[in-house]
């Protein structure tokens, strides 16, 4: 698959990388801070952040993620539950279908696909990622009926690769599309990854991730500044750098932190490159 973002960052000087991400991380925090307190927008002076849509710093501040904490919370105790629900909430990807679904939804496939289809405001499902069709026993699955019939039926499949994987989200998400042959396993390991929100015994947050196709531009330039010999190594620097860099954070960035993050970089940068525009669903409305 040709990246489409490959080249977005083409020409442009950043000087210094490491900073920049880390002034990305203060500055949206900020943001999402005084938005939560009720300020009057706009909530920065910066101008790509007063036009630009961005997910937030923390991953469990954004809304698709809040709803799939939410949907998912009534089954954490039942890995086998948590997991189908993890599955079907990540190919679903849509809050507002999340947050009028339960768990016990999920037990009745025609049920399932009347309700997702006449009963909810449409999409519904997310377009925020691509998620493309699963081949499982030399039938292809489209979204719908990967979540709606599919994943049921496959538990204890699904089971078997995350617990033989040690924790390690890519060994995961490789041995789990080995089977789905998913041009674009991406929702795979974000379904993987949220494992780790209820069962970090499972799966570990510091855990290595991949590399996805947005973040691969400023990985590339925080790879290239810092001298290192891949995004692994280099998103491990990363986290090293936050007690230089932000030892104010309210946490400690994980992985998939980093590499979220410089997804959004990415972003940013390409706004100010001319590679991606200020139009469409990229233009920021604010709602008070």
């Amino acid at each position: 698959m040709k990246n489409p973002y490959e080249n977005a960052l083409d020409g442009l000087n950043i000087d210094d990388p490491v900073k920049s991400f880390f002034d990305w991380c203060k500055e949206r925090e900020h943001i999402r801070i005084k938005r939560k307190n009720g300020e009057k927008s706009p909530w920065t002076s910066d101008p790509i952040f007063q036009q630009g849509r961005f997910l937030n710093t923390f991953r469990e501040d954004d809304k698709g993620s809040k709803a799939v904490l939410q949907f998912c919370e009534p089954v954490k105790n039942s890995l086998e539950k948590l997991i189908h629900a993890l599955f079907f909430a990540r190919w679903c990807n849509q809050h507002t279908t999340l947050k009028r679904l339960s768990p016990s939804d999920l037990k009745h496939s025609l049920h399932l696909k009347d309700n997702l289809l006449n009963q909810m405001p449409q999409p519904w499902s997310s377009e925020a990622y691509p998620v493309v069709p699963v081949m499982w026993d030399g039938v292809e699955y489209d979204r719908l009926e990967a979540c709606t019939e599919l994943f049921s039926t496959i538990i204890d499949f699904l089971l078997e690769n995350i617990l033989s994987s040690n924790g390690n989200v890519v060994t995961a998400t490789n041995s789990i599309n080995q089977t789905f042959q998913m041009t674009n396993d991406f929702p795979i390991f974000m379904t993987v990854i949220d494992i780790s929100w209820f069962r970090p015994d499972i799966i570990s947050p510091e855990s290595p991730v991949p590399t996805g196709i947005g973040a691969k531009p400023y990985l590339d330039r925080l790879q290239n500044h810092l001298g290192l010999e891949n995004h692994h190594v280099t998103i491990d620097k990363m986290i090293e750098l936050q007690d230089e860099y932000w030892p104010a954070s309210r946490r400690r960035l994980t992985p998939v932190d980093i590499e979220y993050i410089s997804c959004e970089n990415r972003k940013y940068f390409s706004y100010i490159n001319g590679t991606k525009t200020f139009e469409g669903k990229n233009l920021f409305i604010a709602y008070e």
